[in-house]
């Protein structure tokens, strides 16, 4: 899903934040539909792997591989994904930081629902949620601002895990294969991004003050200003940054548990680095993802060393755990709120105000013993 190409795990660029800016996408059709629509094509394509286990005669190894699978192991994927989904829960908490929690909790739900059924790619699941908070009185500047800040906060995860791993598997800190080619070479190129990323508010103003009054001038500034608020929520000492880390770290944790239960599970660093450069197959648009994916963590692996049958029985259950745990839940997510629209939302204080009245919370209480 790590935040989410067709899956919203899936990281992305500064061209896609923007797509987050138009909060309008989603009325171009009804999103109810669309998610009806991508979750019947997502359940006809899980078939049709299916039947191709059952069969394709080369795939009975793997077929084989997945019907033996330990069922304790796979219990605590689900467990796992389950924490990935609450992780993106409490990102989305972090950024919308007054939305009140139970719908903010289901408006995340949501957005995870279509980034797994819907070819919407990352930003497209996150503007969907955008118009579910415009849609309920959100002041549209503000939701798409902050919406383009969770969107390039989970980017920015991605991006670090990737290179710490990366450069911590070329290093021989972490065990596994010193292959520049599929270690330091993506490391670099995080590093690339990273410096990008903080480098752009500078570059986008630089260029926004040249520029007359337009379309172009207000990206660059929105661009420069969604940047720097992402800056201030990944570095700002906060205990909820736990959300986005764990979003990303739970679901690879449920691949590595999927190995787990299917045989040897590989090295961490090769799960992480064959886990986030596969996902940048999601660019293809297909529901969920269904093949494209799983070809490409598979080939990953093959080029890490792992054996092709594993990796594709351990990829394949992974994928249907990832897919359908956050798919079914936000779908009901989705459902209450579409049965509570129109009913008024109370904003919650701002947290400098929650965190005092809870200061004096604490004194009254603690003076009273």
């Amino acid at each position: 899903m790590a935040a989410a190409p067709d899956d919203p795990h899936a990281s992305g660029s500064a061209a896609d934040a923007a797509a987050v800016t138009d909060p309008a996408l989603p009325e171009q059709d009804d999103p109810g539909r669309s998610l009806w629509r991508g979750l019947i094509s997502l359940a006809i394509l899980a078939v049709l792997v299916v039947s191709l286990l059952l069969a394709v005669p080369g795939l009975h190894g793997v077929g084989d591989e997945v019907s033996d699978m330990n069922l304790g192991w796979l219990l605590v994927g689900v467990l796992l994904e389950i924490l990935s989904c609450l992780g993106y829960v409490l990102a989305f908490l972090q950024v919308f930081d007054r939305a009140p929690v139970r719908f903010g909790a289901r408006v995340a739900l949501s957005e995870l629902a279509f980034g797994a059924a819907v070819s919407l790619g990352g930003a497209g699941s996150v503007a969907v949620g955008a118009w579910l908070l415009v849609d309920r009185g959100g002041n549209p500047t503000r939701v798409a601002e902050r919406s383009a800040v969770l969107f390039l906060l989970t980017s920015a995860v991605n991006v670090i895990t990737l290179l710490l791993a990366g450069l911590g598997l070329y290093v021989g800190l972490l065990p596994g294969p010193r292959n520049p080619l599929l270690s330091l070479v993506p490391a670099v190129v995080c590093a690339a991004v990273l410096v990008l990323f903080l480098a752009l508010p500078r570059i986008s103003e630089r260029i926004a003050q040249r520029r007359a009054p337009g379309r172009l001038r207000t990206l660059l500034v929105e661009t420069a200003t969604s940047i720097r608020l992402t800056e201030q929520v990944l570095f700002t000492p906060d205990w909820r940054i736990i959300g986005a880390i764990a979003f990303l770290w739970c679901d690879i944790a449920v691949l590595a548990v999927c190995f787990a239960a299917a045989g040897p599970v590989p090295p961490l660093a090769v799960i992480v680095l064959a886990y986030q450069i596969g996902y940048l197959s999601n660019l293809v648009p297909v529901p969920g993802n269904v093949g494209v994916l799983d070809g490409s963590l598979v080939g990953m692996f093959v080029l890490f060393g792992v054996s092709a049958t594993t990796a594709t029985a351990a990829t394949v259950v992974y994928h249907a755990i990832s897919l359908w745990v956050p798919a079914m839940w936000g779908t009901f997510a989705f459902v209450l709120l579409r049965r509570s629209r129109g009913r008024p939302i109370t904003l919650r204080p701002p947290r400098e105000v929650r965190q005092s009245l809870a200061r004096r919370r604490n004194r009254f209480w603690g003076g009273g013993r």
